[in-house]
Order: C-alpha cells, then structure tokens, then sequence
C-alpha cells in the first residue's frame, strides 16, 4: 500500500502469533488492492484483464463500501475516475488497519493500537486509566505536532499534500485538490474516518459545514493561511 504499517499491543502475554496473523492480512490486502503493484488484483481490474467478480472476494467487499460512502459523501469520496477503472486507496488503508483492530480483539487484546501510515485504528487505553495520545503533524512543518487527540477506542485519519504532494483528485473537475492544506477526522471508525478525510480535503473550503454534520466525528482542517479549526457534529470549537 506504499506505506508503514505498526502494531503496538498493550496486552499482558504473548502476542506473536496475532500479530503473525495481522501482517499475514496486510500483505493478503496489498497483494490485492496495492495501484504500486502490476501483478494484483486492482491493477489488472483497472487494466482489463480481470473482472471483480473474478478477482479476490476483497475486492467486491471493498468496492461495495466504497460505493456507500460515495452516497454518504455526495460523491466527493469515490473510487471510480474518468478514464481509470476502479482505485480504492482513499479507503484501504483505513479499512485495512481498522480490520487488523478486529483480528487482534478476536485475539483477545482489548488494548492496542494500529497505525499505517499515520493513520491509527486504538482499541481501549495504552496503560490502565491513561487513553491514547494520538498527534496531529502540521501539514506545513512535519516535525511539529499541531494537535493531540486523546481517547480511547479512537481512530484518527488525516487527508492532505504535505507528505505524498497533490494526490487527492477533486472528483467534480478530476484536478489535484488543492483549497486546503490538510483534513484530520476523528471517530470510532477507521475505515469510516479514512474516507471522511479524503472527501473533506477534496471538497476544500466546504468541508467545514459538511464535517460539522458527521455524527459521532470530529474534524481538524488547516487552511492554506496555516490556521486549524475544530468542527464537531452538532457544534463547533
């Protein structure tokens, strides 16, 4: 998926064998939807060569959310481009971490956390009566933290250039968007902030009222002047 994935379980014992598990499913998911990749699923879909209701039953699940969000997002979260086949990255790697959460809970770790790339899936708290503190990097100095989240069974995902240059797409023009310097949501869903994230970045200065209207999440949103705001559903900070 182009990045770094860790694990970090606060579990008392041995948890070998969940995570040999957890990094046995990323790679399964890299090997199918990886765009880096010529030789997976996604890639030969987008070429032609394979049809989703051959390729991994992955692929439909993933394809089949995207499709829900889209609707939840009024299109501005997509996996489909003009003049490409299907390219679900704006939610892998989020759905990805989030389902790794789920293996080690089925393991029965109730304390953890998930992070690809930045991007960070908590279960419970990272010590007994302490939650999790999860920093928010500043889209214009990456060696500044803007923000700390604090929680437990949080998940925070961010959208924006400062790391990978111009590689959201406004879906409404097909151009890099580029009315915002970064989108932070934070939620109780991985998957779910991962996408929210994207579709607010592309939306630029709109994604304010839109974020304000996510029930459960809340967003960061720095603007291109550098300033950060706070919008919760329901109200604002």
């Amino acid at each position: 998926m182009g990045t770094v994935f860790s694990v970090d379980v606060r579990d008392p014992g041995s948890w070998a064998p969940a995570i040999a598990e957890v990094v046995a499913w990323l790679h399964r998911v890299d090997g199918v939807f990886s765009t880096y990749r010529a030789g997976t699923d996604i890639s030969r879909i987008r070429r032609g060569e394979l049809a989703v209701a051959d390729a991994d039953p992955l692929v439909s699940e993933v394809l089949g959310r995207c499709a829900g969000l889209a609707g939840e997002t009024g299109g501005w979260f997509t996996a489909h481009w003009r003049g490409g086949g299907p390219d679900p990255t704006g939610l892998v790697k989020g759905w990805a971490a989030e389902r790794a959460s789920d293996l080690l809970r089925g393991h029965g770790s109730r304390n953890h956390a998930v992070n690809g790339g930045g991007d960070v899936q908590t279960a419970g708290e990272s010590a007994p009566g302490r939650p999790w503190r999860i920093g928010i990097v500043d889209p214009f100095d990456r060696t500044r933290v803007l923000s700390v989240v604090t929680g437990r069974d949080v998940a925070v995902a961010t959208s924006g250039g400062a790391e990978r240059g111009p590689h959201i797409v406004d879906p409404r023009t097909g151009a890099p968007a580029a009315g915002l310097a970064s989108v932070t949501m934070i939620g109780p869903s991985l998957t779910r902030a991962d996408a929210y994230a994207t579709a607010a970045f592309a939306m630029g200065p709109q994604a304010r009222p839109w974020a304000d209207q996510r029930p459960g999440y809340q967003a960061v949103i720095v603007t291109l002047d550098g300033r950060a705001r706070c919008e919760r559903a329901g109200r604002t900070g």
